[in-house]
């Protein structure tokens, strides 16, 4: 993030830019059974929700499904079951679908050359990389161009960003060297909308969203009105389960051939080597926008730990929603716990164990602010409005109050010109809304509470998203120093902190 990526990710984080909107009618739900009819021990899935809130910050939910079944699932709160997620490059493998059903309905093919679809964004005389560079390379991210010059791509360009993106230079032979490429999906979604005349999304609703129940999904598109293809959809976690157990049953859903079982066995399968570190999830190679996993699984997944974890093996998929900078070690918790919980039949009834899974199932939740919900200096700045001086992040002002029942407290911010009531919980979370420059709400949950005599401290969680930001006020005399920092998205940068002093 450009020039300071901790600035750029807090303004994300208030402007809601790339928010998933409003979630819409509920959707018939995948069957439940409980995990020892489907071989599964509820013991063991328990071990790893206990694990999974000592290793990594933080999960957000997780969806078990064993044979068609879900076995276990659940969400941490403010997060929940029937809001979309951001998916981030996970959306990465649903633009690699429609390039699929694109091939067998007859409209594009592997061997396409990528400048036939946009012969009026191509440079004058391209060069004999990018004339050779195939919609085959941009499925498995070898198009020749490297990271430096990749790094200076801009989504948020009003420009022609396909004109763009072949304007970058191909350094090496297509098909030779993997460099992952958000960029290269882009140009996938682009070249499905021109032999469409749809966006993936449009594209992908009758075919693949509405047979799968997926309600109401959205998806980010650029200043041409093209699907970002390779980052920007929001679903619900349920869905992306569904979407595992798709690609799990080679394509068919309910006795229906959705996505041709070849495309599902060539994405899933190595098409292009990344490395060769037996440790890493990142190293076993590539397909058509998955990733190879160790133990012979399969996955999309996006930053911040957002996963669709396939493991035919097992008869089984988890789809993961997080806000976690150690994704690694969130795959690792799925291979340390939940692979030893399966069993090839089905095992005796454990009602204790069952009913202890879905009582802590039943409870989860982020942990809120810590903290008094009083203190001697609460009084005295009750109500002020603290002034800040021009920064990067728009913030003009702020006030605290408690709350008019006494719970918890009211931030008033004033952010770009825009007046913001936040509620915040104490000791637990209370939902809310921002609005952006647009007019945009954007949906949050708050927690805070006085961690000293001078200090108060607050969560904000954007829950349709990664992002949680913490921010620490501590009072003296007529000033207030703010210092803010997200959980995930700026990492190496230093937290942000602002002086304001008191109005008049």
């Amino acid at each position: 993030m450009n020039p300071s990526r901790i600035v750029a990710a807090l303004c994300l984080f208030l402007s809601g830019i790339g928010l998933a909107r409003a979630a819409g009618e509920p959707s018939q739900s995948l069957p439940r059974s409980t995990p020892e009819a489907e071989g599964v021990s509820s013991s063991a899935i328990l071990g790893f929700v206990d694990a999974a809130e000592q290793r990594i910050d933080a999960l957000h939910s997780f969806v078990l499904v064993r044979h068609g079944r879900v076995v276990a699932e659940g969400w941490w709160a403010p997060y929940s079951a029937e809001e979309p997620h951001e998916l981030y490059s996970l959306s990465k493998s649903f633009t690699s679908t429609a390039v699929g059903l694109a091939i067998a309905e007859g409209k594009l093919s592997l061997s396409d050359p990528i400048l036939k679809f946009f012969p009026g964004s191509a440079p004058a005389e391209p060069d004999k990389n990018l004339s050779s560079m195939r919609v085959r390379d941009l499925l498995r991210m070898s198009t020749g161009q490297v990271k430096e010059d990749i790094g200076k791509f801009a989504f948020n360009s009003r420009d022609d960003l396909a004109k763009a993106f072949l304007a970058m230079p191909v350094r090496y032979k297509p098909g030779t060297h993997f460099v992952y490429n958000t960029e290269a999906t882009y140009m996938l979604s682009a070249i499905v909308q021109k032999v469409t005349g749809q966006t993936v999304l449009d594209y992908l609703r009758p075919r693949i969203f509405e047979p799968l129940g997926i309600a109401s999904p959205t998806w980010d598109a650029s200043a041409q009105g093209v699907s970002f293809g390779g980052f920007g959809l929001s679903i619900r976690t349920e869905d992306i389960a569904r979407f595992g157990e798709l690609y799990l049953q080679k394509g068919q859903w309910q006795g229906r051939q959705l996505v041709p079982a070849s495309w599902v066995e060539a994405a899933t399968s190595l098409q292009t080597s990344n490395g060769s570190d037996p440790e890493s999830d990142w190293d076993q190679g590539y397909g058509y926008q998955f990733w190879r996993c160790r133990h012979g699984f399969f996955r999309g997944d996006g930053a911040y730990g957002q996963l669709c974890i396939v493991m035919p093996e097992y008869d089984a998929v988890i789809a993961v929603t997080a806000g976690t900078g150690d994704m690694q070690g969130e795959l690792n918790l799925v291979w340390d716990k939940i692979i030893p919980a399966f069993s090839a039949s089905a095992l005796p009834a454990d009602p204790d164990s069952d009913g202890r899974l879905a009582d802590r199932l039943a409870g989860l939740r982020l942990k809120p602010q810590e903290g008094q919900a009083g203190s001697p200096a609460a009084a005295a700045v009750a109500g002020k409005r603290y002034e800040f001086a021009q920064n990067p992040m728009g913030l003009e002002s702020f006030a605290w109050a408690p709350a008019k029942d006494g719970e918890g407290a009211v931030l008033s911010v004033r952010m770009r010109g825009i007046d913001q009531r936040i509620p915040v919980g104490k000791g637990n979370w209370v939902k809310g809304s921002l609005t952006t420059a647009t007019g945009t709400a954007v949906a949050i949950a708050s927690s805070g509470a006085w961690t000293a005599d001078d200090t108060y401290a607050a969560f904000v969680c954007r829950y349709r998203t990664p992002f949680l930001a913490s921010y620490q006020i501590r009072f003296s005399g007529d000033e207030a120093d703010l210092v803010a920092k997200m959980n995930v998205g700026s990492e190496g940068k230093p937290d942000v902190h602002l002086v304001s002093k008191a109005a008049p």
